[in-house]
């Protein structure tokens, strides 16, 4: 259903998994939303095709803007593209990232600096751009979509990736508490693994020190091969990944102030929930024994 009060919201990394389904259901519901695609005219141009075909068949305000999250100036550029436009921005989605799989120590320290900048760097230069304008006008809302890895049951050969997203979940945790006298409220959205439907497995980085990597496949090599077999057969069989993009609209349509802090959808159960509730309610705790209760709304801790 179309909400009562539209919102203009950007998503980065849109071109395809969790931000391709997540722009179109935040479109079905009424918002304007700008999908932040890298390399729009280039080797993203079906993408985008594709998101113009949807607004156009589907009668909703849905727009590619060119934004590469490893770039300030992108950042900034797309950010200033919806100002113009619309004259506000009330929603931003850090959806970008990207994954690896391999033994962690064939990967070089470049690559997890790289894997770095994506994932964590990426929502620093996209909030840099967007929060002036969230502050001056005392409202907004940032999605945070982690990964049920930071606290969950989490396999081996994913280690620089799972990093990567604890490191986000830290910063936008430490967020939280920052903006919320602005108005401004943070909620993580907790994706648990799924392996159809974002072919995160199928565009998987690999280490680069194939030396390295080599030693480990005598011992590791037929667990490595099906790791993305063994995860999936932990999926009931009628999960659907557009409840990610389903979990971010509910979240956009509540009110300000009475949202949760995170929202886990994880049909494999992996136990990030179990631990979740357990490490908010010992912040919230931490926070009131410091005199920090105004920091915790009635929505953004368990």
């Amino acid at each position: 259903m179309p909400t009562d009060t539209p919102r203009t919201v950007l998503v980065t990394g849109a071109s395809s998994g969790f931000g391709a389904l997540t722009v179109r259901a935040l479109a079905d519901a009424g918002h304007t939303v700008y999908a932040g695609i890298r390399q729009p005219t280039a080797r993203n141009a079906p993408a985008v095709a594709g998101l113009d075909r949807y607004a156009a068949e589907h009668g909703v305000s849905l727009h590619a803007v060119e934004l590469d999250v490893q770039s300030q100036d992108s950042a900034d550029a797309a950010v200033a593209r919806v100002l113009a436009a619309e004259g506000r921005l009330d929603v931003v989605v850090h959806n970008a990232g990207h994954m690896v799989t391999g033994p962690a120590e064939a990967f070089t320290p470049e690559q997890l600096a790289k894997l770095y900048d994506v994932n964590v760097l990426g929502t620093q230069r996209v909030n840099r751009a967007a929060l002036p304008h969230l502050r001056e006008r005392g409202e907004g809302l940032l999605v945070w979509i982690g990964s049920s890895s930071t606290r969950g049951g989490c396999p081996p050969f994913l280690a620089p990736y799972f990093a990567a997203k604890a490191a986000m979940d830290a910063l936008a945790v430490s967020y939280a508490a920052e903006l919320i006298r602005f108005g401004i409220d943070t909620a993580i959205v907790v994706p648990g693994a799924f392996t159809s439907g974002t072919r995160h497995f199928a565009h998987a980085g690999a280490p680069a020190d194939t030396g390295r990597s080599a030693a480990y496949d005598e011992r590791y090599g037929g667990l490595l091969a099906g790791l993305d077999q063994r995860l999936a057969a932990l999926v009931p069989p009628e999960a659907d990944v557009a409840e990610v993009a389903e979990a971010v609209v509910r979240l956009v349509d509540l009110p300000a102030g009475a949202r949760p802090l995170r929202t886990h959808v994880d049909p494999s159960r992996d136990g990030s929930e179990v631990v979740s509730v357990v490490a908010d309610r010992i912040r919230a705790d931490f926070f009131r024994r410091a005199g920090l209760d105004d920091l915790l709304t009635a929505g953004s801790s368990l």
